[in-house]
Parts: C-alpha cells; structure tokens; sequence
C-alpha cells in the first residue's frame, strides 16, 4: 500500500464524480476562480496533471478535447499520473520543483492531489452540487493552509502568469475548518 497513491486515487474518484455530474449546459457557468468557468476548473486540473510529468521529459498521452469532452480528458490525464504513482522508480524520482527538491509522488501529491480537493469544490459551486470538502481532508489542509507565506499570494512568483494562491479572504472567527481553509485558499465560501 503506498499512501500517497492512495490518498490519491481516493481526490481524482471525488474529483471525478464532481466532473461527470456537471451537466451539459453548465460547463460554462462562472466558477469561484476569478475569469475560469466550469470547464476551466477542469481544464487548469487536467493542465496540472501534465505539469508533473514535465520533469521526467513526458507530456499527457492522447486524450479527448476539454471542450468535447471534459471527463474524458480528466481521465486521460489521470490515468497518465497514476502511471507514475504505479512505477516505484518513477514515483521515487527527485527532482527540483518551486518548493525544492522532492520526489516525484511527493510532488504530485503536494500539488495536483491537493489541488484537486479545493477544485473539486469550484466545480461544486459552479455546478450546484455538494460543496462540502471531506472533514479528514479539511483536518489534513487547514495547518499548511495557516502557514502558506506572503510571498506565495503575489501573482508572478512562480513565474509570469502564475498564480499559486490569491489574497486571503477573512472569515469570522467562529467560521467552521472548512470555511477557514478557503479563506485561507483565497476563496469566499460565503459567496
């Protein structure tokens, strides 16, 4: 059993399931990620998933359009990752990344697998389905959410056009775990 692949395969099925309930008129509804919509979750998610394969000179295999097919490119991409989580050589290859040195599941677990979590709320709100993020994954979040640094939040620090995380949003104090992890992540749960 390998954790990391684990945790893993449990965010892409939820992440899953949120995109296969979208329905067809509402992959251009508005999304909580200023300027995305629906399919752009979906989109930047699948992006993700090529952005971990880079360090290894791989790029996502052939997969169905985002625009005629979201669900399809999601699992195309997925099943691309889940080829390196599977491979202990692959999985256990460091390389440099923004936050240093690390291996390759640490990466994708660090990055796209938690990615998924608070994307699969976005798609969620826009989409009206249920937005509630799962309490163990909330518990597991909140403390590296609390200590994600200044810099982190200035658009560009990892490059031009990249935007990591966006301006705190303040929630009330007595907020529940999950609205102060999105605040923390920039998003108003109250919007």
């Amino acid at each position: 059993m390998n954790p990391i692949a684990d945790r893993y395969r449990v965010r892409a099925d939820a992440f899953e399931s949120k995109v296969a309930a979208v329905k067809a008129g509402q992959w251009e509804n508005p999304s909580p990620c200023a300027e995305w919509n629906a399919r752009d979750v979906v989109g930047h998610i699948v992006d993700m998933h090529g952005a971990m394969l880079r360090p290894f000179g791989r790029e996502l295999g052939p997969a169905p359009s985002l625009r005629s097919d979201p669900l399809g490119a999601f699992r195309a991409a997925r099943a691309d990752v889940e080829t390196v989580l599977a491979d202990p050589v692959l999985a256990a290859a460091e390389h440099e990344t923004p936050m240093g040195k690390m291996t390759a599941e640490q990466h994708i677990d660090q990055v796209v697998s938690a990615d998924m979590v608070l994307h699969g709320w976005d798609l969620a709100r826009a989409t009206g389905q249920d937005d509630t993020i799962d309490p163990d994954e909330v518990a597991r979040m909140l403390p590296e959410a609390e200590a994600i640094p200044d810099e982190m939040r200035i658009p560009g620090h990892f490059g031009p056009g990249i935007v990591v995380f966006g301006p705190e949003v303040i929630v009330p104090a007595d907020a529940s775990p999950q609205d102060r992890l999105l605040g923390l992540m920039g998003r108003d749960p109250n919007a």
